[in-house]
């Protein structure tokens, strides 16, 4: 008895990892983190120059074009924004949505079997506890998280192709190049394996997602935190520190330390096999 209950204990620990990795995983995207570093790139030139901070190239200097660097103004202005705006979705419009639909779908579900549906179940759940149009809404709303999630793709990939790799393609061939890279798995699994499948499939590849993000935000991190790649220089020459404060940086190492042992106890426990 005290054997069936330890495998009791482990299976559901499993299945609530496996949940939870998953919510974290589609939640937090790894490329979503290359996706907010490169938007700021343009405000911090689009600043400096509505100031008339960029300096003019010398007729002398035969070098080459000079490479931007963005003034201190710019940092702090910048940071201010994405503070202000980041907090503005997270806090009010991403709040009150999850909020929302939390306590729709635990009073219309309550006392059903949506512990065990997948997305199709929870559509035909909605369609008959509410009405048929709460599953088209349902439907509806995952189709445009899907092609939201593709935007953010698409353009964290470009973003990383011509940072890194300095390799440029035309829009047309990069828009068809991910969607097809996205959709075809799915097309494939949902005719080979149909719904059951295809659920797994989503699944599988948020909890992916997951276990990619510690490799993803640990140089984040680290980079934030040293003053070698955070420090700039004034108008008169100071040095100014611009790392993360002990406090945040703390925090952020907590919060990795706590994905890292979610995700390795996860694949401890995929890796036993427990049924």
């Amino acid at each position: 008895m005290f054997t069936c209950l330890s495998r009791l204990c482990i299976l559901l620990i499993q299945h609530s990892l496996y949940q939870s990795c998953g919510i974290l995983g589609a939640t937090v995207m790894p490329h979503s983190l290359y996706l907010g570093s490169g938007i700021v790139q343009p405000r911090l030139k689009e600043y400096d120059t509505q100031h008339d901070n960029i300096p003019a190239a010398s007729e002398d200097d035969d070098s080459g074009p000079v490479k931007y660097r963005p003034s201190l103004a710019a940092v702090r202005s910048c940071m201010k924004y994405s503070i202000v705006e980041l907090s503005t979705s997270l806090f009010i419009f991403a709040l009150f949505v999850n909020s929302a639909i939390l306590i729709v779908a635990g009073a219309s579900l309550y006392n059903t079997d949506a512990a065990s549906a997948d997305l199709f179940g929870i559509h035909k759940l909605l369609a008959h506890q509410l009405a048929p149009v709460a599953g088209t809404i349902f439907a509806l709303a995952l189709l445009l998280s899907g092609i939201s999630a593709g935007i953010v793709c698409t353009i964290a990939g470009q973003m990383i192709c011509e940072g890194q790799l300095s390799w440029a393609v035309k829009p047309w061939v990069r828009r068809l190049m991910t969607r097809s890279i996205s959709i075809t798995p799915s097309i494939i699994i949902a005719g080979a394996v149909g719904q059951d499948g295809l659920s797994a499939a989503l699944d599988g590849s948020q909890v992916a997602l997951s276990v990619i993000l510690p490799f993803v935000s640990a140089p984040l991190i680290y980079f934030t935190c040293r003053n070698r790649y955070m420090t700039m220089s004034s108008s008169n020459g100071d040095l100014i520190s611009m790392r993360n404060h002990w406090f945040t940086a703390a925090i952020a190492v907590f919060i990795w330390l706590v994905i890292v042992v979610m995700n390795v106890a996860l694949l401890v426990l995929l890796g036993l096999g427990v049924d």
